[in-house]
């Protein structure tokens, strides 16, 4: 009996495993769902769709983007983390997604790491420090100098408490030894009247938001948050060159799958974003969205999100910066 029982359990088995390689090898066989946890039309939009456009062209797989937004990402976080691991759900998430490790610890339904499946860090988007045209500063030197002077004099403007905007500011304020008064929004439109007019001196933002405005003169840019130029702004210094200290802070545009979607599948992914983000015309529309195309592997990209976890755990804390 022992010996009929193990041969079962043994066919069972043997059964089972070519199961899974073969539904992970016909993957896919059907349209995959992508989550976007933010409202349609902006920049996460954009380029989730420019990428996954450029990837159905090159693969012939089809994609339906679903829009989940709500509470800085975490409403369509949430949705993938419980989501099945069968390669048929991902998402896009920003530098949001490693901040709420930290902002929210305790208070999730899950691990901004642990419950998802890195795929690729597809592009990466600086953040521009911008001024009203008032400001005595026409540089991060002239910025730093004139904050020192002035302490708590200058307001910087965010999309938000815990925003990357709003932890770009506590990064800069931390970094140059300066105080400055932070004044949340709900977005950049929201700022962008008051930044015009001088009610708040300077704020924090990605090309696709701020440089339209910097080259019509309605605001200036003083440093790029980056260790380069960026292509979609490229008169902009980065901030060593302005003058300022070395540090960086930008806009990371991750894609993520539940956690335990079998490697095959997100190795499969991971190489067609790649392929699509390396492409002259793709390369070229997100550069002009001011995003740096990445398109790295999954073990590079899961240790870029658990770096920025940590390297925004430390400023939060250090700012003391709570949400509600």
């Amino acid at each position: 009996m022992h010996h009929a029982a193990r041969t079962f359990l043994t066919a069972i088995l043997a059964l089972a495993l070519p199961v899974t390689g073969a539904s992970a090898q016909g993957w896919p066989s059907k349209p995959i769902r992508w989550i976007v946890p933010y409202t349609a039309g902006g920049m996460t939009d954009s380029a989730t769709r420019m990428v996954l456009q450029k990837v159905t062209e090159q693969s012939g797989w089809n994609f339906v983007v679903d829009y989940r937004p709500g509470a800085n990402s975490m409403v369509g976080a949430a949705e993938v983390a419980r989501a099945p691991a069968d390669g048929y759900t991902f998402i896009t998430v920003l530098g949001g997604h490693a901040s709420n490790a930290t902002l929210y610890a305790g208070k999730m339904s899950f691990d901004p790491v642990k419950s998802f499946s890195a795929v690729s860090l597809m592009g990466v988007s600086p953040l521009i420090v911008v001024a009203t045209n008032s400001l005595p500063a026409k540089d991060m030197a002239e910025l730093i100098a004139h904050a020192r002077a002035n302490p708590d004099k200058i307001s910087f403007g965010s999309s938000g408490v815990g925003a990357i905007s709003h932890l770009a500011g506590e990064l800069l304020k931390q970094s140059a030894g300066v105080a400055m008064v932070h004044v949340p929004y709900k977005g950049f439109a929201v700022q962008l009247p008051d930044l015009v007019s001088g009610n708040i001196q300077i704020t924090f933002e990605t090309p696709s938001s701020v440089m339209t405005h910097v080259r019509g003169g309605r605001i200036k840019a003083l440093a790029l948050l980056s260790a380069k130029r960026s292509s979609g702004a490229p008169e902009v210094p980065t901030i060593v060159e302005a003058g300022g200290p070395s540090l960086e802070s930008s806009t990371p545009i991750m894609f993520l799958a539940p956690a335990e979607t079998p490697s095959n599948i997100v190795n499969r992914l991971s190489a067609a974003v790649a392929r699509a983000v390396g492409t002259t015309d793709l390369a070229g529309k997100l550069n002009a969205l001011g995003i740096e195309p990445v398109g790295n592997t999954p073990q590079q990209a899961t240790r870029f999100l658990e770096d920025e976890v940590v390297k925004w755990g430390a400023v939060i804390r250090k700012a003391g910066v709570k949400v509600e």
